[in-house]
């Protein structure tokens, strides 16, 4: 039975995968979701003898069932190529008390590139497949790291044009430069007046205006997202959960069906999604820790049943987690309710009202897989320091949010399950936070000086991403404030 896709808040009827990435949103203001969880239908040790490539063929082509094989394997051949500064695309690194998964080795040192490499093939194919004659408008919101991503990955993709909404005081110095410098003759950063929330709700609003779609639909434009509501972002990430563990299980460091838990940290929930969704197409996972920094809405969540983005919204060092409306949540919330797109749609909407919302006792019993905390921003530089000195090893704001928290879990449990962290982005994207944990002698260096610094203290090479924005030009220089979104978008595409 082939997976078809349905919107989180109605019944309408199914569409195709294709149609879903197209789409981005449903109609409704819902997120796509799979007809079911598929089962993987290839043996671990099986999976174990594949690379990158091959792991990633046998995961999605249980998602995108209207892809063919020669199409899908194409579009992987194109993401997972040199643009990886290693051949494993996703590898390992131990330490003494987990194991790290570097998903940062892609064009933009940043997990985003292991779905964003993708997508836009994902994307092109999907429109041919379906004789879209439209162009092809990725409209998209990032606390830091989506937006670079995107930006590289659909820059200069005939048929699609790219823009992107960013918080202008809310993403990290090398963030910023990294989205301004973007060549291509199809994008467009702008710097918004206000936090990821405001931009993340001015895009779904944009994505909602049915007037607005039909003006579009005329002048030859159609919006779709490459945020983590869409589904082509999401399936991606579910690959990289299952290579990891039969990497593991290929070095013999676990055995077949022994369990590792995963530790994520998670801001807009679509990373930690994706490994539940992998646990529940059969991969031996038991713990799904969701890490968050000080704007811990998450944490709150898991541990109370109440959803409540009333609160004060905090800047910390790890930016790309700084969010307080966690959109992939939805999917979740749809899944622990019976696949119930009434109480979705009402929990939704009480959200958008109120703020705030409150799960049944039977949905909150149904997240008995998760576990939820946070670190302040003195455990985040405290994990960097730590981790630097007992391991050799430097990891970035965010990973060192994650395992933080995972310390925590394990002294609070006494669980010593092996663990994988997920290791969300190179510390060079954030070298003041990283160099200031690790020593304050580094405070007064600069941007670049500390990149240097961070080098040879890791002896790491630094990475191309970086050294290509030291002397780049700034090619954008937009800014507007949250409620002229549209506007800016409609005077971008001549509307």
């Amino acid at each position: 039975m082939s997976v078809v896709y349905y919107s989180t808040r109605s019944k309408g009827e199914p569409i195709s995968a294709s149609q879903a990435i197209l789409k981005g949103l449903s109609d409704d203001g819902g997120l796509f979701v799979p007809s079911r969880i598929p089962e993987l239908d290839v043996s671990l040790q099986e999976l174990s003898k594949m690379d990158y490539p091959g792991v990633a063929y046998e995961v999605m082509k249980l998602y995108l069932s209207d892809f063919t094989e020669e199409e899908l394997k194409n579009c992987i051949k194109n993401a997972y190529d040199e643009k990886f500064d290693t051949r494993e695309i996703a590898p390992i690194v131990k330490t003494k008390d987990a194991y790290f998964l570097e998903l940062f080795h892609g064009a933009t040192i940043a997990f985003k590139d292991m779905a964003l490499s993708i997508l836009p093939h994902l994307m092109t194919t999907a429109a041919r497949k379906n004789n879209i004659q439209n162009e092809i408008v990725i409209l998209t919101a990032t606390s830091g790291d989506t937006g670079k991503a995107a930006l590289a990955g659909f820059a200069d993709v005939e048929g699609t044009r790219i823009i992107v909404f960013y918080p202008k005081n809310g993403v990290s110095p090398i963030q910023e430069k990294q989205m301004v410098t973007q060549k291509g003759k199809n994008t467009y950063v702008v710097g918004i007046h206000g936090n990821f929330d405001d931009a993340q709700t001015g895009v779904k609003n944009i994505f909602s205006d049915k007037a607005l779609a039909e003006t579009m639909d005329q002048k030859g434009f159609q919006f779709s997202s490459a945020n983590s509501i869409n589904i082509g972002r999401l399936v991606p990430q579910i690959c990289y959960y299952v290579y990891a563990y039969v990497k593991l299980l290929e070095k013999g460091e676990i055995e077949e069906g022994e369990k590792i838990n995963v530790v994520v940290p998670t801001g807009n929930f679509g990373n930690i999604l994706a490994a539940f969704y992998a646990k529940n197409m059969g991969l031996p996972i038991g713990k799904l820790i969701c890490a968050s920094n000080e704007n811990k809405v998450l944490y709150d969540f898991f541990d109370t049943g109440i959803y409540d983005k009333n609160r004060k919204f905090v800047l910390t060092s790890s930016p790309s987690m700084d969010i307080l409306i966690s959109s992939n949540l939805e999917r979740l919330i749809y899944y622990i309710a019976g696949n119930d797109a009434d109480k979705t749609k009402e929990l939704m909407s009480l959200l958008s009202g109120q703020g705030k919302y409150e799960i049944t006792p039977k949905m909150k019993e149904n997240l008995k897989d998760f576990y939820g905390n946070y670190a302040s921003e003195e455990k985040t530089a405290a994990a960097i320091k730590d981790v630097y000195f007992d391991n050799d090893y430097i990891m970035d704001t965010h990973t060192a949010v994650a395992y933080s928290v995972y310390k925590e879990y394990k002294e609070t449990t006494g669980d010593t399950t092996k663990t994988i962290i997920a290791s969300t982005a190179s510390p060079f994207k954030f070298t003041r936070s990283v160099m200031n944990a690790i020593d304050k002698k580094y405070e007064t260096l600069g941007d670049f000086e500390l990149v240097d610094e961070l080098s040879k203290l890791g002896q790491i090479k630094v990475p191309n991403a970086i050294e290509e924005i030291r002397t780049a030009p700034v090619v954008h220089n937009n800014q507007c404030d949250a409620a002229d979104m549209k506007a800016t978008v409609e005077k971008y595409l001549g509307l």
